[in-house]
C-alpha cells in the first residue's frame, strides 16, 4: 500500500487524510481527521467507511455513504472526485468540508486503495474571526457561544436601518426545537444543554460568514440571512432543517438522540416594526408546528 514514511508525512497534514482499501476498510486516519471529526484513529481504523461513522450528507440531507460516496466512485472508476459535503462530528453537529478522493494503484495499474483529503480551513477561519469579534462585545450566550438576545436585537436594528435606507434585503428565520420538553424530561437538562449546543453548532457552521445566527432564548434561535428574495430564504431554511434532522448526539448507551426543528420565516419588512417582523416569523414557526413539525413556513 503506502510505506511508513508516507504515512508519517500524511499524519502531519492539517487537513484530514484517510486511506481505505478497495473494500473501503479504513487503514489510516491522520491527526487532521481527528481534529476535524472528533474521532480518534483507534475509534476509526479497521472499520469500513460505509459503516457511516462520518455519515456524509449533502445540503438536502441525502446520505452519501451508501449512495453517492466519493471514495466508492473513485475505487470503481479511478476518477479524482471533489465535492462539498457535511460530515457528522463525534459531538453530533454537522461540519461543512471540501473532500477530494484519489485512487492508489499497484505496479500493474490496478486500483488497490483510495485516499481522501478533507478540509474545513476556510470555514474555521470565518467562524474564528466572527467568534473573536463577538467576544469583544461580551454579548455571547454562555451555553452555545452564539450571540445572545441582547445582541440579536442590536443586530436586527442595524439591518432594519439598512432595509429602510438602502433597500437591502434580509430574511429572518425563527427556529424552535420540536418536543424539546420531552428531551429534558426523558434525558435530563444536561443532555438538553448538549442538544442546544449541537443545534447552535449546526446552524453556525452551515451559514455564511456574512450571515448571523443567535440564541433568542430557551430552545429558540434566530438567523438573519442576506437573500435576494423569499424563494432563496426558503431554500436556505430547508437546507438548515435537513442538516439539523440528520444530526445526532451520541448517548452513553451508544444510542443516537436526534431532534428536528420547526422554522418560521419572513423577509424583513420596513413597513413593520422590528418586533412585528420577529412576531411574524414566530407565528409562521407555530404554523409549521401545527402542520406536523420538522417543517418550514415562510
Amino acid at each position: 500500500m503506502l510505506d511508513d514514511n508516507y504515512y508519517k508525512m500524511l499524519n502531519e497534514f492539517y487537513e484530514g487524510v484517510y486511506v481505505v482499501d478497495n473494500k473501503r476498510k479504513i487503514l489510516f486516519w491522520n491527526k487532521g481527521s481527528e481534529r476535524i471529526t472528533g474521532y480518534t484513529k483507534e475509534e476509526v481504523t479497521n472499520s469500513f467507511c460505509f459503516n457511516n461513522i462520518l455519515n456524509h450528507v449533502d445540503q438536502n440531507g441525502k446520505h452519501l455513504c451508501h449512495d453517492g460516496c466519493p471514495l466508492q466512485e473513485t475505487i470503481m472508476t479511478g476518477k479524482v472526485i471533489e465535492n462539498r459535503v457535511f460530515l457528522h462530528h463525534k459531538n453530533g453537529h454537522r461540519v461543512p468540508v471540501m473532500v477530494k478522493s484519489m485512487p492508489i494503484y499497484d505496479e500493474s495499474k490496478n486500483i488497490i486503495a483510495a485516499i481522501e483529503i478533507f478540509s474545513d480551513t476556510d470555514f474555521q477561519k470565518d467562524a474564528f474571526d466572527e467568534s473573536q469579534r463577538l467576544k469583544k462585545l461580551v454579548l455571547l450566550d454562555e451555553l452555545t457561544n452564539l450571540p445572545n438576545r441582547r445582541y440579536i436585537e442590536q443586530y436586527l436594528k442595524s439591518k432594519y436601518n439598512e432595509v429602510i435606507s438602502f433597500k437591502s434585503q434580509y430574511g429572518l428565520l425563527f427556529f424552535d426545537i420540536d418536543h424539546f420538553k420531552h428531551v429534558n424530561d426523558n434525558y435530563g437538562h444536561q443532555i438538553g444543554d448538549e442538544i442546544l449546543k449541537m443545534l447552535g453548532n449546526t446552524l453556525r457552521k452551515n451559514t455564511r460568514s456574512s450571515d448571523f445566527v443567535g440564541r433568542y432564548g430557551g430552545e429558540e434561535f434566530i438567523a438573519v440571512l442576506g437573500v435576494t428574495d423569499e424563494s432563496e430564504l426558503v431554500y436556505l431554511a430547508e437546507k438548515l432543517r435537513n442538516l439539523v434532522r440528520t444530526s445526532a448526539y451520541s448517548l452513553d448507551n451508544n444510542k443516537a438522540l436526534k431532534v428536528t426543528v420547526s422554522i418560521g420565516g419572513t423577509m424583513i419588512d420596513d413597513k413593520l416594526t422590528i418586533s412585528e417582523n420577529i412576531e411574524k416569523a414566530d407565528k409562521n414557526m407555530y404554523i409549521a408546528k401545527e402542520n406536523g413539525r420538522d417543517r418550514v413556513k415562510i
